[in-house]
């Protein structure tokens, strides 16, 4: 079967925009060749799609027995002229990829108990998407984050410790450093003068920047490059009926509601006991179990899955419930605008892999 010259753009619902899904066989290979691939494959965008969408998912037919979908996240930078980042991952995106890859036959068409394996190359994630209900152009998801083999969660915490102090403006401002999915700083909202859920969701550009001076502390004391789109940061204040309110930070703006990756790592962080959000959850109400994640687009169910003995407690897997997905449309392109020759796609792909 000859491939089609198109991709295509999905968006999951609570992400801040579509994803931009493209068969990995029709970019050249290796790294610089799929950036620059996908870098023309943009540029037939028209300008607003363009500026709008900046989630890429790269993807092709895993050739690993364990997987049924490879799967690489690329971040576009906004900016003059794009920069990709490509350090991290999107739970929003894996999930987009997966409704597109189904439609381009490059896995059986989604249908309810299906669980599609997904292989996150950019940083090992081992993700299952399973699949709970199906409608015209919406797949609702329950996505699992595993950890093969189960990982002691203090080997989550990016400096070893529960809680890092960081120095901003003169004054020291406690953070937690949580790495699952993606590396996400945690701060207090209380901690950066705001008092309540209301006013946490209905902050502006001061709150804003206040974040994003936080990040540039912690950026400068893990030696991190503070351009790139990781870590992402959210601020958390205790809510009623032992919810966790959240409000996050995406890139450039405002996350509507919590990265799918944020939810994995905040899920993670409330079960590693003395965080900031294990015991801001403890002031909410919430003892153990499921999470419920309050955002100003509405709420999320997270479960985390710990295992071994209390005192030294490994992470086996962490689940996020409801995750619905919308099929967006069909991009086409010119016959030049991804860069390479379009071969027939093979029936053994064991031998193709994405740059690691």
């Amino acid at each position: 079967m000859t491939r089609s010259r198109s991709a295509h753009l999905v968006r999951a619902e609570g992400a801040p925009c579509p994803t931009l899904v493209v068969d990995a066989g029709l970019l050249p290979d290796g790294d610089e060749g799929v950036l620059e691939g996908l870098a023309r494959t943009r540029g037939a965008l028209d300008t607003d799609t363009r500026r709008t969408v900046l989630k890429n998912a790269v993807v092709r037919p895993s050739g690993h027995p364990l997987f049924d979908l490879d799967y690489y996240f690329v971040q576009t930078l906004p900016g003059a002229s794009e920069r990709f980042d490509t350090h991290g991952s999107c739970g929003h995106s894996i999930l987009a990829a997966v409704e597109a890859a189904a439609r381009d036959g490059m896995i059986p068409p989604l249908e309810p108990g299906r669980r599609v394996r997904v292989n996150v190359l950019n940083n090992g994630d081992h993700v299952v998407c399973e699949v709970d209900e199906t409608a015209p152009g919406r797949t609702r998801f329950t996505a699992h984050f595993l950890c093969t083999p189960a990982r002691p969660v203090g080997d989550l915490l990016i400096t070893g410790e529960p809680v890092t102090t960081v120095q901003v403006d003169g004054r020291q401002v406690p953070v937690s450093l949580v790495d699952m999915g993606n590396p996400y700083v945690f701060v207090g909202a209380g901690d950066l003068g705001v008092r309540d859920v209301r006013e946490l969701f209905a902050a502006g550009d001061d709150l804003f920047v206040q974040l994003g001076r936080v990040r540039l502390a912690v950026c400068g004391r893990m030696g991190w490059d503070p351009s790139g789109a990781f870590p992402k940061i959210a601020a958390l204040l205790p809510a009623p009926d032992g919810e966790l309110a959240v409000r996050a930070v995406s890139v450039p703006s405002w996350h509507p509601t919590l990265a799918l990756t944020g939810a994995i790592c905040l899920g993670t962080a409330v079960g590693i006991e003395d965080t900031l959000p294990w015991q801001l959850a403890r002031a909410a109400g919430h003892e153990s179990g499921l999470v419920r994640l309050r955002t100003p687009g509405g709420s999320l169910r997270v479960r985390a899955r710990l295992t071994g003995p209390a005192d030294t407690p490994r992470l086996g897997w962490v689940s996020v419930a409801d995750k619905y997905v919308s099929y967006g449309s069909t991009v086409a392109f010119p016959p030049d605008s991804f860069g390479t020759s379009v071969p027939s796609r093979p029936e053994d792909t064991s031998c193709l892999s994405l740059p690691l």
